[in-house]
C-alpha cells in the first residue's frame, strides 16, 4: 500500500488485528524484511511495516536524518489512526526507535531493538559512510550490496542458507542510490542516544544474533544495561544468526518477539 502524506509517500505493509506493531528495517533494506514476522505475528498483532524515506516505495527525496525518519513513522500512524504503537527497529531502524522515544515518546507502547547500537558513529567509521556514499554515487548500489552482504548475514546462514543469502542480495540491490546516499549522510550524523535510553521508561525487548558482527552481543548487552529498571529489559540472542535474523532465523526471532508481545497484551 502507498500513503500520500503531505510532501512525500511512504509504501507499507498494514495486516492483522491486535495492538499495532511498526517494524522498521535495517541499510540497505526495504519492509521485505520482515515479511515473515509480518505474516506469523497478524493474528497476534496489527503489524505496520513501512518502507523508510529513500527506500522501497517511499519517497527518495529529502531531509534524511534519523529525526526525519521517525517524524516520517509518526506521520504514517497519523495517517492510519494509530495512537500508540509497539516500535520494532533493526539495525538502523533501531535509531529510528531511538530517535522516535527523544520526538515522539507519546506514540510509543514499548520498544525493541535488534542487531543496534546506542553510540554515534567514530571518526572513522563517518569517514568510512563518506567514501561509500561517493563509491554509490559513481557505482551505484551494487556497490553496498558488494562491501556489506558478507558482515550482515553469520558464517552459518554463508555456509547453509544460500537462499537467504541470494533473498538479502536482492533487497540491498534494489535500493535507489538517492535513498542509499542519504541514509549514509544521516547514519553518518545521528546522534549519540546513550542518554535516550536512560529515560525509557516503556518495555523494552533487546534482540541480537548470536553471530553479529556489525552490532555484536556486547552492543547488546550494553542497550540492556543502559535501559532504566522501568523498561522491564528482556535480552534474547538469536543462535545462528549475524545482523539480520529476522530473515536468518525467522522462526527464533518471531518466536522471541510474539512472548515479548504477549507480556504487553
Amino acid at each position: 500500500m502507498i500513503a500520500q502524506l503531505p510532501g512525500f509517500q511512504i509504501g507499507y505493509d498494514d495486516q492483522g488485528d491486535g495492538q499495532p506493531v511498526v517494524f522498521l528495517h535495517g541499510f540497505p533494506h526495504d519492509r521485505t524484511l520482515w515479511t515473515a514476522q509480518r505474516v506469523a505475528l497478524a493474528p497476534q498483532a496489527r503489524c505496520i511495516v513501512p518502507d523508510i524515506r529513500g527506500f522501497g516505495h517511499s519517497s527518495t527525496h529529502g531531509p534524511y536524518s534519523m529525526d526525519q525518519y521517525a517524524d516520517d513513522v509518526v506521520a504514517l500512524l497519523d495517517y492510519l489512526g494509530i495512537e500508540r504503537a509497539v516500535v520494532c527497529g533493526l539495525s538502523m531502524g533501531g535509531y529510528i526507535a531511538m530517535a522516535m522515544w527523544r520526538r515522539h515518546p507519546d506514540r510509543v507502547k514499548a520498544l525493541v531493538f535488534c542487531d543496534t547500537r546506542a553510540g554515534a558513529d567514530t571518526d572513522d567509521a563517518k569517514q568510512r559512510r563518506d567514501e561509500l556514499a561517493v563509491m554509490v554515487k559513481h557505482g551505484g548500489t551494487r556497490v553496498i550490496t558488494d562491501a556489506q552482504i558478507t558482515g550482515m548475514v553469520g558464517a552459518t546462514t554463508r555456509e547453509r542458507r544460500p537462499e537467504v543469502m541470494a533473498a538479502l542480495r536482492a533487497i540491498m540491490g534494489r535500493q535507489s542510490a538517492a535513498g542509499v546516499i542519504g541514509a549514509l549522510q544521516a547514519l553518518r550524523d545521528r546522534p549519540d542516544s546513550r542518554e535516550t535510553l536512560r529515560s525509557i521508561s516503556v518495555p523494552s525487548l533487546v534482540i541480537v544474533g548470536e553471530d553479529d558482527v556489525l552490532t555484536p552481543i556486547k552492543e547488546a548487552r550494553a542497550i540492556a544495561e543502559a535501559l532504566p529498571s522501568a523498561a522491564r529489559v528482556r535480552l534474547e540472542i538469536i543462535a545462528s544468526a549475524g545482523h539480520v535474523p529476522c530473515l536468518e532465523r525467522p522462526a527464533a526471532t518471531t518466536h522471541a518477539l510474539s512472548d515479548f508481545l504477549a507480556t504487553l497484551a
